[in-house]
């Protein structure tokens, strides 16, 4: 070998280690960017680090389920004048419904222009779902309610081809939870979808919605569960009972009253409602647990609910400071008594804390409300309250709570002329005579002061009272005249939150009373 040669292959062997030690050089320092398929490191918490989570596929729990989720058509003779309006105007929450369009006839023709006393036949439809194999489908009574005629479409293939459709008995319905149970007769077993535990979801679990959204069937969407115990304020039938599932996967008009699942394809709520205005709107569930409580009397045609007549808020800190509570003193507060129900004959009164049932503390509204309205009819309960910071056990026994008629008649009464108060609380008030009380359709058996105008910047305008609200109690005193009302709230001291009495008189004579809290300029 000669000398250039070996030049040659040394430089070259040169040239090898040189980028053999780079390489190690680089990699000790960190120098050298990380491969894409490099694990990173997890994240740590305070309270340790944060599991690592693989993203599933829901094809596995789409194609055992979707054969157990139907489509439901229905039929409602009505006037022409009462028609709902076509998607998007003058709708509600509720309102899943994808209405078939009433102008176009037979051939494609236009229908005549119906007169407002003519009756026409107005068919919208919804979802539901087989809870068990002879047929029982459970959906929202609002997707039934009213029909003539009610259908269903089951055995669909996965893109919503094929299947049968049958003639649905309306078996029972709770317009209060907006619940209803659908039977079909086939005369073969059905496919069912097992029904999960909704106490259990937490925020942030998978949700899974099937249904048929504009009428495409089958229709699968996936997000999580956003939230638990949402209020909606949907309804007066539905108020005292809402208790939300939010999900924001994708739920649409035609959803209504199909499953919400979990991530194992069990149902842990019923696809209710939805609230629009943003990019995507956000969905509302019935808990699968409330229908679960309610399907042996739906069987029965007929839902029965204790109660003890009374209404109940929560224990707001506003409340605590205007009644001296402690902090962690937690209940449901009474506005209200109804005369003759069970709460008055128990001696029960506004004001009252409720804070124990039967020895069971009571944190929340909705905790006294569902554990009075599932109990036997004439059940006997003991209410623990706090009155006047003295807790006080009474017993009452719970009647069947029934829908109240708005009626009212009303009766002369004069109290005579007085001149009205303003004060530092910005309201200005008079007594209550015979043309007030025909003006504000205020009841016979309100008493107070009424309230005639409300400074717009405001102790009272911020607490949301309003002309025609009567007072008839400040800080727990009677107040039955100007002067008596005057007096309380010259008792009041600056910054001091206290509590007002209020009665709205609504329509029909039906009165809306309850406390406000306001804090003294």
């Amino acid at each position: 070998m000669n000398s250039s040669v070996k030049r040659i292959l040394s430089t070259i062997a040169i040239v090898i280690a040189s980028v053999a030690f780079g390489v190690i050089i680089s990699a000790d320092l960190g120098l050298m960017r990380k491969s894409n398929a490099q694990t990173a490191t997890p994240i740590r918490t305070p309270e340790g680090p944060v599991t690592s989570v693989t993203i599933p596929s829901f094809a596995d729990v789409a194609s055992r389920v979707m054969p157990a989720v139907v489509s439901i058509t229905t039929t409602e003779v009505i006037k022409s004048s009462d028609m709902r309006s076509p998607h998007g105007f003058n709708m509600d929450p509720f309102e899943f419904f994808f209405p078939s369009p009433q102008q176009q006839g037979p051939n494609g023709r236009r229908r005549a222009v119906p007169q407002p006393d003519d009756e026409t036949e107005q068919r919208a439809g919804g979802s539901g779902f087989i809870i068990s194999p002879d047929g029982y489908i459970l959906t929202n009574n609002h997707v039934v309610e009213g029909a003539t005629k009610v259908e269903v479409h089951y055995g669909a293939d996965d893109n919503g081809n094929g299947g049968h459709t049958v003639t649905a008995k309306i078996v029972g319905r709770d317009p209060s939870t907006d619940i209803a149970l659908v039977k079909i007769d086939v005369g073969q077993p059905l496919p069912n979808i097992p029904l999960g535990d909704s106490d259990r979801i937490r925020k942030g679990d998978w949700a899974i919605a099937i249904g048929n959204p504009f009428q495409f069937e089958n229709t699968l969407t996936v997000g999580v569960i956003s939230a638990k115990g949402r209020a909606l304020g949907l309804s007066d039938q539905t108020r005292s009972f809402e208790n939300f599932i939010q999900t924001d996967a994708a739920i649409n008009f035609g959803n209504s009253g199909g499953p919400l699942m979990n991530i194992n394809g069990e149902v842990v709520g019923i696809n209710t409602a939805i609230r629009g205005g943003g990019a995507q709107g956000i969905g509302f569930a019935t808990p699968i647990n409330t229908a679960k409580r309610l399907i042996p009397q739906l069987k029965q045609g007929k839902v029965t609910r204790s109660y003890l007549g009374m209404g109940i808020v929560e224990v707001s800190d506003e409340a605590r400071e205007s009644f001296n509570l402690p902090p962690d003193v937690h209940g449901a507060l009474v506005q209200t008594v109804e005369p003759g129900k069970p709460a008055a004959k128990a001696g029960i009164q506004p004001g009252d804390i409720v804070v124990e049932i039967d020895g069971h503390k009571i944190s929340s509204n909705r905790e006294l409300i569902d554990y009075i309205s599932y109990l036997p009819l004439g059940t006997q309960v003991k209410v623990t309250v706090i009155r006047n910071g003295q807790r006080k056990t009474m017993t009452a026994t719970t009647a069947e709570r029934v829908e109240e008629a708005e009626a009212n008649e009303e009766k002369n009464s004069d109290n005579g002329p007085a001149a009205p108060v303003r004060n530092k609380l910005g309201v200005t008030v008079t007594n209550l005579n015979t043309n007030l009380r025909q003006m504000y359709g205020i009841a016979d058996d309100v008493q107070g002061v009424v309230v005639t105008n409300v400074k717009n910047v405001s102790a009272a305008g911020d607490a949301g009272i309003s002309e025609g609200d009567v007072i008839s109690e400040v800080q727990g005193e009677k107040v039955a005249n100007i002067d008596q009302f005057r007096t309380a709230v010259d008792r009041a001291k600056a910054g001091q939150t206290i509590r007002l009495y209020v009665t709205t008189p609504g329509r029909s004579g039906r009165s809306f009373s309850g406390y406000r809290f306001l804090r003294v300029p």
